[in-house]
């Protein structure tokens, strides 16, 4: 399976008294599939999904299936430990992810070989594709370009990379050196449109939660090769690439969305919602994107 243009990095909605809505979750996946979005990816880094009981990940999964419309949908599952890894997937696995996304382990700080056997032995625990995710600013822990390649060339069913480094020379590294098939993704909003005209094929992105068919737009330009109408594109979107990051991910996005109209402004602590600054902030950035 190739990966290509944007797929979103759900938002998990919460009610007030904190439990899951899953109707609203079901209704902004319809939302993305309507604004012609690629694919799929809940129970990533953005759908706090460290605070989501095995139960409430199963159901988020089913739904996103559900109402996908065929899109492939990418479901996160990775941990820090090789048996936990294991049983993440194991309990996904039946309601029917397309790809398992496997962030680099946290916190232990593994060496590169680490690394490496870590993904070799997850993935031989699955038929499922497995994509690596390489976010070092949360992890403590980047992969290298060789580590990389290494498990492109070594493990059939690792078909790609998120790669939210912002290390330009390692992504290029790896663009260059990948074997046929493997997919090089942006993990920043604000690196896609570089990262696709040098060969990577896409987005797992934040802001297409809030400007879906934006987003969608762009990538499309970019596969295209249409690069003149992308920099408009991606110029318009700068400031909210930008304002979506100026508290943790996803508190400024959850209140957008609440702007919107499209959920609740509830997250799970140790998150809390957004400071007033920062709700002014995307107030005024929502109202530009959509004044052009």
């Amino acid at each position: 399976m190739i990966l290509k243009g944007v797929g979103t990095a759900l938002f998990t909605p919460f009610k007030a008294d904190g439990s899951v809505d899953y109707e609203t979750f079901a209704a902004n996946v319809d939302r993305q599939v309507e604004a012609g979005v690629h694919f799929l990816v809940p129970l990533g880094t953005t759908g706090e999904t460290p605070t989501l009981s095995t139960e409430e990940r199963i159901e988020i999964l089913k739904i996103a299936k559900a109402h996908s419309a065929g899109r492939p949908v990418v479901v996160g599952g990775g941990t820090n430990s090789v048996p936990d890894t294991l049983a993440a997937m194991t309990a996904l696995e039946p309601s029917g992810p397309d790809v398992f996304l496997i962030v680099v382990p946290y916190y232990n700080k593994p060496p590169q070989e680490g690394i490496y056997q870590y993904f070799k032995t997850v993935a031989a625990a699955t038929k499922k594709p497995v994509l690596i995710y390489n976010v070092p600013g949360r992890t403590g822990a980047n992969i290298s370009a060789e580590t990389t390649l290494r498990l492109a060339k070594d493990v059939p069913n690792i078909i790609g990379i998120k790669e939210a480094s912002s290390k330009r020379e390692q992504i290029l590294q790896i663009i260059e050196g990948a074997p046929e098939g493997f997919c090089v993704l942006s993990g920043n909003d604000d690196e896609t449109a570089d990262l696709m005209k040098a060969g990577a094929k896409g987005v797992i992105s934040v802001a297409s939660n809030v400007a879906p068919a934006e987003m969608a737009a762009l990538t499309n330009a970019l596969l295209a090769g249409d690069f003149a109408y992308a920099d408009t594109l991606d110029a318009q979107l700068r400031d909210l690439y930008r304002d979506l990051f100026i508290e943790s991910n996803p508190i400024p996005g959850k209140a957008a969305m609440a702007q919107l109209g499209l959920m609740q402004n509830v997250l799970r602590l140790p998150l809390v919602p957004a400071s007033a600054a920062t709700e002014e902030a995307m107030a005024k950035t929502i109202k530009a994107l959509w004044q052009k």
